[in-house]
């Protein structure tokens, strides 16, 4: 049996029901509305898929489309009945992502400068570039875990020529924390999580614990840049 709290999660996934990430790494016109409304459009469609539309959606996100699987898979993650059904919704998010990304490194490779200078933006360009050169495989293992868009990173490491198996191995290695973690927080401890959420403390510490992170990562991030002045030209 699913816990009622669980059981609230199974169905359509609103886009107002989980939290989301930024897309500023990518260049859209009007892309506020267009982005929302483009997000829910992906996941309605996927959430009647169940795993299937997880792994399309994990795979073209790493590739080309924008939308983050995170939002199917957490809500996943609070509906599931098991352990199996929890350690399929892992492996689908990260491997599909994994091979997706492959298809990211090919229209790198394939497309070279003038993708990322027609669909990135030219700073995160920069500094995705500049992390993949400085980094490596440490430069992979960050963008597949935080969320720094992969794909872009994916088609500036093709277009860059990195080590395909050095990036399938960072890629892989940072997927898998990052979609297990959320696993098995959501799965395991889904209903004290919820919990947690609720208490106004939980967001008052997060709040502190992000603005004290916020200004040396911050600093290392726009430091990446090494065009700094060309940002304000954008």
């Amino acid at each position: 049996m699913v816990p009622d709290g669980r059981r609230a999660h199974r169905g359509r996934v609103r886009l107002e029901s989980v939290p989301t990430v930024s897309n500023d790494y990518v260049e859209h016109e009007g892309r506020e509305g267009v982005f929302e409304d483009l997000t829910q459009s992906v996941i309605d469609w996927a959430d009647g898929f169940g795993l299937l539309g997880l792994a399309v959606v994990s795979a073209t996100e790493a590739a080309l489309q924008p939308v983050p699987p995170d939002l199917l898979v957490m809500p996943m993650s609070l509906g599931a009945d098991s352990p199996v059904e929890l350690l399929l919704i892992f492996a689908v998010a990260t491997l599909s992502s994994v091979i997706g990304s492959l298809g990211g490194y090919a229209i790198g490779l394939y497309g070279g400068r003038p993708l990322l200078e027609k669909f990135a933006k030219p700073s995160a360009s920069r500094r995705l570039e500049e992390l993949s050169t400085r980094y490596g495989s440490a430069g992979i293992f960050l963008a597949a875990l935080t969320p720094i868009p992969y794909k872009v990173l994916a088609w500036t490491a093709g277009a860059g020529r990195m080590d395909l198996r050095v990036f399938v191995a960072a890629g892989l290695f940072g997927r898998s924390i990052r979609f297990g973690l959320e696993v098995m927080v959501l799965g395991m401890w889904g209903e004290k999580f919820l919990g947690l959420i609720e208490n106004p403390w939980f967001w008052l510490v997060l709040g502190i614990i992000s603005l004290v992170a916020f200004v040396p990562l911050s600093s290392w991030w726009y430091g990446l840049d090494p065009e700094p002045g060309a940002a304000e030209q954008e």
